[in-house]
C-alpha cells in the first residue's frame, strides 16, 4: 500500500506584514517532519515581520524533501520583494512510505492538523496570509484521510481538501496515469492513445454564468475558475467539446497572462490554452474564460427539449445532461470525476421562465429586456458531471421531509398533480436513507423534474434530479401499476446516489459500478421498506440478477471493473454488468456479512471518504473493518473476473441422518465450452433442505476447485437446495437424482418462490449451453402449471421468450403457440379480466403478464375479448385499466390492417400523456404486415415521436419476427443518420443490440460482423461482439435441439 509521496516539491511562500501568528499551545511539533533537529518555539516577543520570517524559514528547515527540485522562497515584507535561491534541499534519511504506516506519524499529523486547522485558528488557513501552513495542512489532510477516520471531510480548508484529493489519490488508484490509453478501445494505426488530463493544474472553485437563447438555440457563458498550479507550465489543458472559447486570461499575483493560442483536440475532447510566459509552481490564481455553444438536440451537454404550452405553441427548455463526460459540451472544465470543486452558478434567463440548479436561489436581479439574473448558493465539493441547470416553464408540488429537507417535483405546466406520487416517495426516501447511512442529506433542497426529451431514465445531479416524464409522473387514471412501481424504484435509485456517487464518487469510470451497482441494490432496499406489498426482492431476481447472468455468460462480457479511457468507451459500460451484476454482487455480500455489519460498513465508507473519491478496495476495507470478515479476499474475484461460476453438486447419503455433498466450481460459459482462463472464485454457499425450506441449514465458503461438506439431520428422502433465495451470483448444476427430488417441491410449491424461480432459470441456461436438452426443460416447465407467483411466471416467460426467438426461425410456431396456451390458460382462468376487491399488487401484475403472453400465443378467446375491450375503450363506453392497455393494443394490432394502424395513430395523437404515447408506439411493433411495419419505422423517425422514444419503437419492430430482416436493412441504410442523431451513446447501443441479436445463423453472424467492420460506430464494439456471439449461440442451440424439439412440440 505504501508509496513514497513527496509532500512539497516546490513552494512559493507569501507572507504579508499585517498578519501575526502565535503558537499558543507551545507545541514542540509545530512542523512535525522527522529530522535530526527538534523544532522548538518560545514565547518571545518579536516583531511581526521577524516572526513571520522565522516561521517561513523553520518550515523549510524542518521539512524532509524527497527528490526536491530547486526551490524559490519569495517573501513579501513591507511591499519589498526578496528573492533567494535555495540550492537542492534534499532529505537524507526519511521516506514517507515507511512513516505513514507508523502510529507515531499518524499521531503527530493529527496534532498538527488540530493545532493549525480552521477550528483552532478561527479562519481557514488557505484564505489567511500564511499559505505555507495552509498548504501543509491541506496536504496532510489527504494523508490523514487514509490513516484516521476522525478527520471529517468538512473540516479544514475546503479548497485544500479538493486539491489534495486530486493530487494525492488513493494508492489503489495511483496507477491511473500509468495506464493511459489502456482501455478497451481499439487504436487505429497512427492514432494517438487516449490520455486523461494533465495534473499540473487543479481547479478548486468555479464561478459559472450561462445565458441560453431558447429561440436561436445557442448559449453564451463565462467561467471564473480558481486554480492551483502544481508544476511549472506555460499551458493549461482542460476539457472542451462543441463549444468555442472566445477568450482566456489567467491572473495571479500582479500578473495577467492572456492566452495567445487555443488548440482544440476533438479526439481527446480538450482545449489547450497557451501562454507566452511560464506560470511558476505553487501559484494560485484565477482563470477567466468566455465561451459560446449550441443548445443541441442530442440530449447531452446543454441541450434543448421541446414542449408545448397550454395554448399548443411549440417551445423549448434548456436542459443539461452531463454524465458521463458531457459537462465539457457546456463549459470548459476539468471534466473528470476525481477533479472536484465547488460551483457558484448564475443563470441569465427570460423573466417568465423557471430557472433551476443544484442549489437554492441566492439572489435574483431584474435586467433590461425582460431578462433576469438568478444566482444560486455555492455547491458542495463535487464532480463536474453532477452540475445541472434547467430553464423552462414548469409547475411544481412541494413538501418537506421529516428531516427538514424541502422537496419539490417539477412537472409540465398544468400537470402538477402528476408529481404527487414521486413527491410522496421522495419525502419518505430521504429520511430513510438518512437513518440507513446515519448521515444527513447534505443539501437544503431536493428537486425532481420531468424533462420532455431525456435519453436516460433519470440522472442524479446533486439536488436537481432530472427524469424522463415516464419515470416520475403518475396519472392515477392512466398509469399502470408496473409503471408506478418502476417510478418508486427510480426515485429510490437516484436519491441513493446523493450519498453513493455524489457525496462519495468513484475515482474514474473504471469504478462506475460503485455508483450504479450500489444504487441499484439500495433502490430495492428502499422500496421494500416503503412498499412491502410489492414483494420487490423477489422481483429483483428477474429484473436484475438473471439479466446480469445472461450477459455475463458471454465470452464478450467484461468484468465489473473494466479499464476505460476515451469517453466513447464509457457509455458502453452503462450496462447490465455495471448495474445488475454490481447490484447482485452487493446483495450477495450483504447476505454474507449481515444487515447490521453492512450498515456499519456503509456508514464508515461514506464518512471516511465524503466529498472525495474512491475505488473498489476502499469499499471492501470499510466493510471488512465493520464485519471482521475478510471481505477483500472474498469479493475481489467477483469484480476482477469476467463471468461467474457454475457450482456442480452431487450428494451421497452417508447414514440415516447425514448427507455428503460434493461440490465443484468452474467458469460458466453460454456455449458450454471450456473457459479460456482458469478462474477460482471465493463463493459464499448456503444450503436449505426440505426439513425447513425457509431456513438456511448450512453456510460455508467454496474457495477451492472442489470440496466435500456433510449435512446433518438429512434423510434419504429429503431434498436439498443450493443457493436458497437465489442470493449467490452463480448457477447450480444438480445431479439428476437431486433434481428429481426437487420436482415435487416445485409442483406443490413447498419450495419458496425465489428457489422455484432460480431452478427454472438455471435449467434454461444449461439448455443454452448444451448441458441439458430443451425438451427436458420444457417438461420441467410442466411442473409449474400450479404456479401462482408473479415473479416465477416472469422468469418462465423470459426463458420461453428466448426459446420463441429460436422457434421463429422454424416452422414450429403454431406448435409452440399450442404449448404456450396450455401453460398459461389455467392461470388466466383463475385471474380473469377484472381485478378482484382488495386484490394484491402481484396478482394485478400477473394478470397483465399472462394475458399479454396469451395474445402472443394466439389464444382465440383472449384475443377476441381483448378486441372487444379495446373497442369499448375507444368508444368511451368503458375505459381500459392502464395495466391492460398494452395487452389489448397488441391484440388489435397483431392482425391489424391500414384502418387499425390509422386508428392507433389517432389514439397516439389524442393524448399528451407520455406514458400512453409510449405504450401505443411500442405496441405498433406487433403488427403482422411487413409493409405497415415499415411505416411504423417511418413514424418512429418522424418528428411526431421524440428521439428518446424512436429507438424503442424500432426495437419493437425488430423483435417481431415479421419485422426482423426489414429493420436490419433499415439500419444498414440509415446508420449514418442514426449515428448523427444519437452521437453514439447508450440509446444507439441498445438499438444495435436488439436489432441483431435475434438472428440465428452463421451467415447472419458474418454479415453483421462485416457491416460493423466496414461501418465503424464509436462506442459499439463490445455491444456488436456480444450480439454476434448471441447469434452464434442461437444457431448452435437450434442445430443441436431442433429435431427433438420438433418431435416434442408435435406430440410425436
Amino acid at each position: 500500500m505504501q508509496k513514497r509521496i513527496p509532500i512539497l516539491s516546490s513552494i512559493c511562500v507569501k507572507l504579508l506584514s499585517n498578519f501575526s501568528f502565535n503558537n499558543n499551545n507551545n507545541n514542540p511539533k509545530l512542523f512535525p517532519f522527522p529530522c535530526n533537529q527538534q523544532a522548538t518555539t518560545t514565547k518571545t516577543t518579536v516583531t511581526k515581520q521577524t516572526q513571520q520570517l522565522k516561521l517561513a524559514l523553520k518550515s523549510f528547515q524542518y521539512c524532509a524533501f524527497t527528490n526536491a527540485p530547486l526551490l524559490r522562497l519569495c517573501l513579501r515584507l513591507n511591499n519589498r520583494r526578496i528573492d533567494k535561491r535555495f540550492a537542492y534541499l534534499r532529505a537524507e534519511s526519511c521516506h514517507l512510505n515507511s512513516l505513514v504506516s507508523s502510529k507515531q506519524f499518524v499521531k503527530v499529523q493529527k496534532q498538527f492538523y488540530r493545532d493549525y486547522s480552521n477550528e483552532s485558528l478561527g479562519v481557514p488557513l488557505k484564505s489567511s496570509d500564511a499559505p505555507l501552513l495552509g498548504d501543509l495542512c491541506s496536504r496532510y489532510r489527504a494523508i490523514l484521510a487514509h490513516t484516521s477516520a476522525d478527520i471529517g471531510a468538512g473540516s479544514g480548508s475546503g479548497t485544500g481538501s479538493k486539491s489534495s484529493n486530486c493530487k494525492l489519490i488513493h494508492n489503489c488508484c495511483t496507477h491511473r496515469h500509468q495506464e493511459k490509453g489502456k482501455g478497451g478501445r481499439n487504436m487505429e494505426k497512427g492514432e494517438a492513445e487516449f490520455s486523461r488530463l494533465p495534473t499540473n493544474v487543479v481547479p478548486t472553485h468555479y464561478e459559472l454564468m450561462l445565458q441560453p437563447d431558447l429561440i436561436a438555440f445557442s448559449f453564451t457563458g463565462k467561467t471564473i475558475v480558481q486554480i492551483k498550479v502544481i508544476e511549472p507550465t506555460s499551458r493549461i489543458t482542460l476539457n472542451a467539446l462543441d463549444i468555442t472559447i472566445d477568450s482566456a486570461e489567467f491572473h495571479y499575483e500582479c500578473e495577467k497572462l492572456k492566452s495567445d493560442c487555443i488548440n482544440y483536440s476533438k479526439e481527446n475532447e480538450t482545449a489547450t490554452l497557451q501562454f507566452a510566459e511560464q506560470i511558476p509552481a505553487g501559484t494560485s490564481g484565477t482563470l477567466y474564460m468566455t465561451f459560446t455553444g449550441e443548445l443541441n438536440d442530442k440530449m447531452k451537454g446543454f441541450y434543448r427539449s421541446k414542449y408545448f404550452s397550454a395554448s399548443g405553441d411549440e417551445r423549448y427548455a434548456g436542459v443539461t445532461q452531463f454524465e458521463a463526460t458531457d459537462a465539457r459540451r457546456c463549459f470548459p472544465c476539468w471534466d473528470e470525476p476525481a477533479i472536484k470543486a465547488t460551483f457558484d452558478i448564475t443563470l441569465v434567463v427570460p423573466k417568465d421562465r423557471v430557472a433551476l440548479s443544484n442549489m437554492p436561489v441566492k439572489k435574483e436581479d431584474d435586467l433590461p429586456g425582460e431578462m433576469r439574473r438568478v444566482r444560486f448558493d455555492r455547491t458542495p465539493v463535487m464532480s463536474t458531471y453532477l452540475v445541472a441547470v434547467v430553464v423552462g416553464e414548469y409547475d411544481f408540488v412541494e413538501a418537506k421531509s421529516a428531516d427538514g429537507v424541502i422537496v419539490r417535483v417539477f412537472t409540465p405546466v398544468g400537470k402538477k398533480e402528476q408529481g404527487q406520487f414521486a413527491l410522496e416517495v421522495a419525502t419518505k426516501v430521504l429520511p430513510y436513507y438518512k437513518s440507513y447511512f446515519n448521515i444527513a442529506y447534505p443539501l437544503p433542497k431536493m428537486d425532481l423534474i420531468a424533462i420532455s426529451d431525456f435519453s436516460a431514465g433519470a440522472m442524479e445531479n446533486w439536488g436537481l434530479v432530472t427524469y424522463r416524464e415516464t419515470f416520475v409522473l403518475v396519472d392515477p387514471k392512466n398509469t399502470s401499476l408496473m409503471r408506478k412501481q418502476s417510478i418508486a424504484l427510480t426515485v429510490g435509485h437516484e436519491i441513493a446516489h446523493q450519498w453513493f456517487g455524489n457525496l462519495v464518487t468513484m475515482e474514474w469510470w473504471t469504478h462506475l459500478w460503485l455508483n450504479e451497482g450500489y444504487a441499484s441494490f439500495v433502490e430495492f432496499l428502499c422500496v421494500h421498506h416503503l412498499f412491502p406489498e410489492y414483494d420487490i426482492w423477489t422481483q429483483f431476481v428477474t429484473d436484475m440478477y438473471t439479466r446480469a447472468l445472461e450477459l455475463d455468460s458471454l465470452k464478450n462480457s467484461h468484468p465489473i471493473e473494466v479499464p476505460v479511457g476515451h469517453p466513447s468507451e464509457i457509455d458502453e459500460i452503462f450496462d447490465e454488468i455495471s448495474y445488475n451484476k454490481g447490484a447482485s454482487v452487493i446483495r450477495m455480500l450483504h447476505d454474507y456479512i449481515g444487515e447490521d455489519d453492512f450498515r456499519k460498513g456503509m456508514h464508515l465508507y461514506l464518512t471516511r471518504h465524503q466529498y472525495s473519491n474512491t475505488c473498489t478496495e476502499d469499499l471492501w476495507e470499510a466493510l471488512q473493518e465493520a464485519s471482521s470478515k475478510d471481505v477483500g479476499a472474498v469479493m475481489s474475484s467477483w469484480t476482477k473476473y469476467k463471468g461467474f461460476p457454475v457450482v456442480s453438486v452431487e450428494s451421497e447419503q452417508k447414514n440415516d441422518t447425514q448427507r455428503v455433498l460434493r461440490l465443484a466450481q468452474s467458469k460458466f460459459t453460454a456455449d458450454g465450452s471450456k473457459a479460456d482462463e482458469d478462474c477460482l472464485w471465493v463463493i459464499p454457499i448456503s444450503v436449505s433442505t426440505s426439513r425447513n425450506p425457509n431456513q438456511i441449514a448450512k453456510t460455508f465458503l467454496l474457495d477451492k476447485a472442489s470440496m466435500e461438506v456433510v449435512l446433518d439431520d438429512v434423510s434419504a428422502d429429503d431434498w436439498i437446495k443450493i443457493n436458497p433465495g437465489t442470493v449467490g451470483y452463480y448457477r447450480t448444476r444438480y445431479s439428476t437424482e437431486m433434481l428429481h427430488q426437487l420436482l415435487p417441491a416445485v409442483e406443490n410449491m413447498a419450495l419458496p418462490p425465489l428457489d422455484r424461480l432460480g431452478l427454472i432459470d438455471d435449467m434454461f441456461a444449461m439448455v443454452q449451453a448444451g448441458q441439458a436438452n430443451t425438451v427436458e426443460v420444457l417438461q420441467l416447465v410442466g411442473s409449474y402449471r400450479n404456479e401462482t407467483n408473479y415473479t416465477v411466471w416472469t422468469a418462465i416467460t423470459n426463458s420461453l421468450a428466448n426459446l420463441h426467438v429460436l422457434i421463429s426461425h422454424t416452422n414450429l410456431m403454431n406448435d409452440f403457440n399450442n404449448f404456450g396456451r396450455s401453460l398459461y390458460e389455467p392461470v388466466a382462468s383463475r385471474l380473469g379480466w377484472e381485478p378482484r376487491e382488495n386484490e394484491n399488487h402481484l396478482d394485478t401484475l400477473l394478470r397483465s403478464l399472462v394475458l399479454t403472453r396469451l395474445v402472443s400465443f394466439r389464444s382465440a378467446d383472449i384475443t377476441e375479448e381483448a378486441r372487444k375491450r379495446f373497442r369499448s375503450h375507444v368508444n368511451g363506453t368503458k375505459p381500459l385499466p392502464a395495466d391492460l392497455r398494452s395487452t389489448c393494443y397488441k391484440a388489435v394490432l397483431q392482425d391489424g390492417n391500414e384502418d387499425i394502424f390509422q386508428e392507433m395513430l389517432t389514439l397516439y395523437r389524442s393524448t399528451d400523456l407520455h406514458e400512453e404515447q409510449d405504450r401505443i408506439s411500442r405496441a405498433l411493433g406487433s403488427i403482422g404486415d411487413v409493409k405497415l411495419l415499415r411505416r411504423v419505422i417511418d413514424f418512429a423517425m418522424s418528428g411526431e415521436v421524440r428521439a428518446q422514444d424512436s429507438v424503442f419503437v424500432i426495437v419493437a419492430v425488430a423483435v417481431n419476427p415479421k419485422g426482423r430482416d426489414m429493420a436490419w436493412e433499415f439500419f444498414k441504410e440509415n446508420s449514418k443518420k442514426l449515428l448523427e442523431q444519437y452521437q453514439g451513446g447508450f440509446l444507439l447501443t441498445r438499438l444495435i443490440k436488439y436489432l441483431i441479436e435475434n438472428f440465428a445463423s452463421e451467415e447472419k453472424a458474418r454479415e453483421v460482423e462485416e457491416f460493423f467492420k466496414t461501418n465503424q460506430i464509436p462506442g459499439c464494439d463490445r455491444t456488436v461482439s456480444q450480439a454476434v456471439e448471441t447469434i452464434r449461440l442461437n444457431a448452435a442451440w437450434l442445430e443441436r435441439d431442433l429435431e427433438k424439439l420438433t418431435k416434442y412440440l408435435k406430440g410425436e
